[in-house]
């Protein structure tokens, strides 16, 4: 995913001139995680700036920029990191459009590395997703696999409204084809990426792949568990979800966050409303726990595992 982000972002570069990213320790250091390796020997120090640690003054140049005509890509170091920053977030990037009744376009996207399963600290290893869906304005996706982490950073970037883009810490490094030719789904679509008939679960981000294994574990007991990757947060794309819980008549819903107040709540509240006589059990939810992440000896209880998954799906199977 570090390689097909990379792209992404040398391919919109490319393309629109007034791209351009910013960032702590992104020019010729590459960013933490390398996502932008080699961008700042391309570009040059006009197009990719390494700014001082102010989450804050990143963001508000951004905007400044955005108003100016520029397309800024910001990238947050750590997912918990953004909160110096979330002032200017919410209170003038994601109103901004609103303030001026359309007239204003607002192309700026905060890259934010995101999530578990790396063994980090505190604030490194967070899940603020929620946030920023819950923020009228912005929009907000993850991709979980390397195809739309390239496609999907392009449309972001192209879109005329802020976008939040989470990237899954966990997944940086596996490998995966990319398709240069057809990105396959918008920005926002949901996707089935595994049939099943028995159950059907959703998640976003690295989740996907937790809910993958499972997928795989419960076809040797024979069940057969359908997954759908939600690839955006805000808005959600419930078409394939509710297509899915039609045909299967269960649902479990998964993610890293905190269970309290998160997508999955609002996903399940959701589908209960629009497919209340389709369902055959409750909408079940699996989650982190609603405490502070813990340090990382502790973290793969506190992550959701295929066997979570699996012990939610057999609860709504026993209904």
């Amino acid at each position: 995913m570090t390689k097909a982000l990379n792209a992404g972002l040398r391919q919109a570069m490319r393309d629109d001139p007034k791209v351009l990213l910013m960032g702590e320790d992104i020019g010729p250091l590459g960013g933490v995680f390398r996502v932008t390796e080699g961008l700042f020997a391309e570009f040059g120090d006009k197009r990719v700036l390494d700014t001082p640690l102010a989450e804050s003054g990143i963001i508000g140049t951004a905007i400044g920029l955005a108003l100016r005509g520029y397309r800024p890509v910001c990238e947050i170091q750590f997912d918990g990191f953004v909160f110096p920053g979330f002032d200017q977030i919410t209170s003038q990037l994601a109103r901004m459009r609103n303030r001026h009744e359309g007239e204003v376009i607002m192309p700026v996207v905060i890259r934010i590395p995101y999530g578990g399963h790396i063994g980090s600290i505190e604030h490194h290893q967070e899940s603020p997703e929620t946030y920023f869906a819950h923020t009228p304005g912005l929009r907000v996706v993850s991709p979980s696999n390397p195809h739309d982490a390239y496609w999907m950073m392009q449309e972001a970037i192209a879109s005329d409204d802020p976008v939040i883009f989470f990237e899954p810490k966990s997944r940086y490094w596996p490998k995966g084809e990319v398709n240069l030719a057809d990105s396959g789904a918008a920005l926002h679509a949901s996707r089935v990426v595994r049939s099943g008939t028995d159950a059907t679960v959703v998640g976003h981000g690295a989740m996907v792949s937790v809910l993958l294994q499972a997928a795989e574990l419960a076809a040797v007991e024979g069940t057969s568990i359908e997954v759908i990757d939600l690839r955006s947060i805000s808005p959600i794309d419930y078409g394939p979800i509710l297509a899915s819980v039609e045909k299967t008549g269960h649902l479990v819903v998964a993610q890293e966050a905190h269970g309290f107040v998160s997508v999955g709540s609002e996903i399940a509240a959701t589908v209960m409303e629009k497919a209340f006589y389709l369902l055959e059990a409750p909408v079940l939810r699996v989650s982190g726990f609603d405490t502070p992440f813990p340090p990382a000896a502790v973290e793969t209880h506190f992550l959701p595992s295929p066997d979570r998954v699996l012990e939610a799906v057999d609860r709504a199977l026993s209904y």
